[in-house]
């Protein structure tokens, strides 16, 4: 079978996107467009002349994925093609710089499954905090010292916002879960309007842990309930997975060194911060 993402990229060993995609890309087969944002994807699958796709592919800049998107649905729709679109990009493209483009695209309802694999900083461009880099982690913006604890804020409640939107199918996805991933492309797919997935993208460098060890940090992040596995139907929530006694956050924290310098009133507000946001989805 041929494979649509090819062998021998040039991303790191232990690389979460290449992983991801792969798993992605046997959901939605080769009847598929796929746009992708400016990000470590991009950058370790298409520098030119080659590329690792073996379906139809577009770049586009941070900004505009959502719009591109928006334009190559619009014109299958034209040309009376029934072909997947799929936006592919990271937190920086989707948290930041592209949540414009995305939010209109949702507004307009075009018929696109947008992924974002989060890996929490901007990786691509040297490690620097996005708006979904966790309470206490060290980037090059956001440096632990003397009077910081690192990144100040809290993750932006993404997943959250875009139901909020009406988004018709919002949901997370973990690397550790792949038949799950795979099942939550295969059910976007057969959603007519946007649809959003949210995979949690464990990086090795700038996390800072073994890069063996990408699967394992991100079954901990479920397990200690860093990342919840759900759906959002309709704006109706369904949790995947409910660990029957979650482990304590220091587990997922102590395996990277983005986090070694925290100190235990640290963790111990982390753990709070996690225990009310599980509260809070059962209520949702």
């Amino acid at each position: 079978m041929k494979k649509l993402l090819s062998f021998g990229t040039r991303s790191c060993a232990g690389c979460p996107a290449s992983l991801a995609v792969r798993r992605i890309l046997e959901a939605v087969g080769d009847n598929v467009i796929i746009v992708n944002g400016t990000s470590c994807l991009e950058v370790t699958t298409t520098q030119y002349p080659l590329s690792s796709w073996n379906v139809p592919y577009i770049h586009t800049a941070f900004e505009c994925t959502g719009a591109v998107a928006s334009g190559v649905e619009s014109a299958l729709k034209k040309m009376g093609k029934d072909t997947h679109v799929v936006a592919i990009a990271g937190d920086g493209g989707t948290f930041d710089i592209g949540l414009q483009s995305l939010s209109g695209m949702i507004d307009r309802g075009h018929n696109v499954l947008y992924i974002c694999y989060d890996n929490e900083c901007y990786a691509n461009t040297g490690l620097q905090r996005s708006s979904a880099t966790p309470y206490g982690a060290a980037t090059t913006t956001s440096p632990p010292g003397k009077f910081s604890i690192g990144n100040k804020t809290f993750k932006k409640p993404i997943v959250q916002m875009l139901a909020a939107q009406k988004v018709p199918y919002v949901a997370t996805a973990s690397l550790a879960y792949p038949d799950d991933l795979e099942r939550k492309v295969k059910k976007a797919l057969t959603i007519k309007g946007p649809k959003f997935i949210h995979i949690l993208a464990p990086c090795p460098i700038s996390w800072r842990f073994d890069s063996s060890e990408t699967i394992h940090v991100a079954r901990l992040a479920v397990e200690t309930g860093m990342w919840i596995l759900c759906e959002i139907e309709n704006g109706k929530i369904k949790i995947n997975v409910t660990p029957s006694e979650r482990k304590p956050v220091k587990d997922y924290l102590s395996l990277q060194g983005r986090f070694k310098h925290l100190k235990d009133e640290d963790i111990k507000k982390i753990q709070e911060k996690v225990d009310d946001d599980w509260k809070a989805y059962k209520k949702y």
